[in-house]
C-alpha cells in the first residue's frame, strides 16, 4: 500500500471508530467494537475502497497501535481517543510518579489556571516520555511539555487508566498537579 493511501485510510478508520461511525452508517457496540465485514462493505459503498488485507495492514503498521482486532478478526476497535461514548473496559492502574502532556504554548496560561479537561474526548491523554508528548503537542502549534504529578493525583483518589496501546488516561487534571517541564522554556 502506498503511503498516501495508508495515511488516508488510517485517518478514515480513526474517524469511524473514534468519532463518527454514522458517517457510513456503522454501528459500534457498547465497547466500541465494529464488525469488520460491515466496516469494509459500508466504507466501500461510500467510496473509500479497501479490503481486509488493507485493514490488517493499517492495524499492524500504525505506529501508535491505535486499533485492535478481536481474537478471530471479526471485530475491530480503537484503543483510545474516542469522542463518542464507549466502554473500553479499562481498569484503574497506579500510574508512574510523573506523566507528560504536550500542548500548544497558546494554551499554557489557561491550563495553569484551569487545569486540563478532556474537552470533547472521553479522557485526557498522557505519556510516560517527553518525546511522545512533544509529538502530540506539535500538532497544535509551538509545543509546551507539561509535567503531571500523577503520583500525588493517584494518592488523592484520582483514577488513571492505561489503554492497550500504553496511553495513560484520566478524566481531568487540576492545575495544582501541573508544572511546565523545565527543559522546554
Amino acid at each position: 500500500m502506498d503511503k498516501k493511501k495508508e495515511i488516508h485510510l488510517s485517518k478514515f478508520i480513526s474517524l469511524l471508530l473514534r468519532h463518527k461511525p454514522e458517517t457510513i452508517g456503522l454501528q459500534l457496540d457498547e465497547n466500541g467494537w465494529a464488525n469488520v465485514d460491515e466496516l469494509i462493505e459500508k466504507s466501500n459503498r461510500k467510496g473509500v475502497k479497501f479490503n481486509f488485507d488493507d485493514l490488517k495492514f493499517i492495524v499492524q503498521n500504525c505506529n501508535k497501535t491505535r486499533y485492535d482486532f478481536n481474537e478471530d478478526f471479526s471485530k475491530i476497535r480503537a484503543n483510545q481517543g474516542h469522542s463518542i461514548q464507549v466502554n473500553l473496559e479499562l481498569k484503574v492502574v497506579e500510574p508512574p510518579e510523573i506523566l507528560y502532556h504536550g500542548t500548544a504554548k497558546k494554551n499554557l496560561e489557561s491550563i495553569l489556571k484551569m487545569g486540563i479537561d478532556k474537552i470533547n474526548r472521553n479522557h485526557v491523554h498522557l505519556s510516560t516520555d517527553i518525546e511522545t508528548a512533544s509529538k502530540v503537542g506539535a500538532r497544535h502549534g509551538q509545543v509546551i511539555i507539561l509535567e503531571i504529578d500523577a503520583e500525588k493525583m493517584f494518592g488523592e483518589g484520582i483514577e488513571f487508566y492505561l489503554s492497550k496501546n500504553k496511553v495513560w488516561l484520566t478524566n481531568y487534571i487540576d492545575a495544582k498537579y501541573i508544572s511546565v517541564y523545565k527543559n522546554i522554556l
